[in-house]
């Protein structure tokens, strides 16, 4: 299960979507800050949707601290790349817990800082309002929407 992290987090760097979701099992639930909770399908869109949005001139993914015990995994990884809505750099520290079932990932769970990347994705309206339950409300709107446009268009 170690291997099934690392293959995630390596083909994310790669921004390989397809060898990603491999790790995923069929009742994937993952959740972050950014897009709330997403089931299934909308998973695999999600990471469709955020590759898709790079070029690896621009992207870089590390990994740290893989860890699993039992059914459970957990791993550091940051994310250095270009917010695309303001072309703004953002360095996003993330920790992960996963959990497995018949060997592949059936949840996971991104938690990081959203006011830090706030800051650093929108600048001062991040620093202002990045921290609110307002706000993580309204990326949480935003980014469904986004993820429903992109899936409608990839139909």
């Amino acid at each position: 299960m170690r291997s099934t992290i690392e293959k995630f987090y390596t083909a994310f760097g790669n921004l390989d979507s397809e060898t990603m979701l491999t790790c995923y099992h069929k009742d994937i639930v993952f959740q972050d800050p950014a897009f709330g909770v997403l089931e299934g399908e909308h998973v695999h869109n999600m990471w469709r949707m955020l590759c898709d949005s790079q070029t690896k001139a621009t992207f870089t993914v590390t990994f740290t601290n893989v860890s699993v015990n039992g059914k459970f995994g957990f791993a550091h990884w940051e994310a250095q790349y270009l917010f695309s809505k303001t072309g703004r750099k953002v360095h996003n520290k993330i920790d992960a817990r996963f959990e497995f079932k018949d060997g592949l990932i059936v949840k996971h769970i991104d938690q990081f800082n959203l006011h830090s990347w706030a800051k650093q994705a929108m600048g001062f309206k991040g620093f202002l309002f990045g921290g609110t339950r307002f706000f993580q409300r309204k990326l949480n709107e935003q980014t469904k929407h986004l993820l429903h446009k992109y899936e409608t268009k990839n139909k």
